[in-house]
């Protein structure tokens, strides 16, 4: 039976509207699966923490405030996928939007911990009564346990603190620190914190250090720390015959991985647009 040209434009607009809608249906129930937003992509792994380097620890001050996506944050993460990442000037609100990119986008699993010290609603949002919590975070591939978290008794011109938490780094129980010292120009509020960091660092045997120090490798208010852990860098020394690479925008090296009981076996700087200070991961084993 033939069907009559306008008849047949009619039905055809018709398909195309009903399988529009079916598309339309099918985005507003699944939702984007690929980094891009298109519709089709790999299916995320049933057990993707696996796909994590197992011992690979890394630090990153991810810049608060700065301009940074949070897409573009977990991107950067994952492009290195380290088991274990400490964050500083950190929002819970955007850690827990990276946590979610890097395990929708990147099939990359985290547990997370956090250590703030401030709840600040120029930093972190929310409305003034309720503002969002703002200072350290760990992510890791394993569970942690044990978390510790201090506020130093003087944070200089920012409450400024450290947490700590156990963890699994390649099959074996270590303690990871993560801190953020006062700002430059305060040397002896700094000399103040690393004591106190210290004192707890002291008290175990496998420890692993990250932070924003806020000092250069040389500066007498780290004395303490280079007492107790080596710097992931083997040619990073606290003396001026030290070749520290440097992780800031105002190339000084301010980022640190300290390694107690624990030894790098490799380890990269790498500068990111996403903040003014880079990334810096180190591949670890213990001792």
């Amino acid at each position: 039976m033939r069907i009559h040209s306008e008849e047949a434009t009619v039905l055809g607009r018709g398909t195309r509207l009903l399988a529009g809608v079916v598309m339309v249906a099918c985005v507003a129930i699944v939702g984007p699966s690929a980094p891009s937003g298109a519709l089709f992509a790999r299916s995320l792994p049933v057990e993707a923490a696996k796909d994590v380097v197992p011992n690979r620890v890394m630090t990153w001050n991810i810049c608060n405030p700065c301009e940074g996506s949070n897409v573009d944050r977990a991107a950067a993460i994952a492009t290195y996928a380290p088991q274990l990442i400490g964050l500083q000037e950190a929002c819970v609100r955007d850690v827990e939007r990276i946590r979610g990119h890097l395990k929708r986008r990147h099939g990359l699993v985290y547990h997370v911990e956090y250590g703030t010290v401030l709840r600040d609603w120029d930093r972190c949002g929310g409305m003034p009564w309720s503002p969002g919590a703002y200072g350290q975070a760990i992510l890791s591939a394993a569970p942690m346990t044990d978390r510790h978290h201090v506020e130093y008794p003087d944070g200089g011109s920012e409450d400024r603190g450290y947490m700590a938490v156990t963890t699994l780094v390649k099959g074996r129980h270590v303690r990871v620190f993560n801190t953020h010292l006062a700002q430059r120009r305060q040397e002896a509020v700094r000399a103040e914190q690393t004591r106190v960091l210290a004192a707890d660092v002291a008290q175990h045997d496998r420890a692993i250090v990250l932070g924003d120090f806020n000092a250069v490798p040389d500066a007498p208010e780290l004395a303490p720390i280079w007492a107790l852990a080596a710097d992931a860098d083997p040619q990073c020394q606290p003396s001026s015959f030290g070749t520290c690479k440097v992780t800031t925008d105002w190339q000084s090296k301010f980022d640190y991985i300290f390694l107690r009981g624990v030894v790098a076996r490799g380890h990269r700087v790498q500068p990111t647009s996403h903040s003014d200070h880079h990334l810096l991961y180190a591949d670890v084993d213990s001792t």
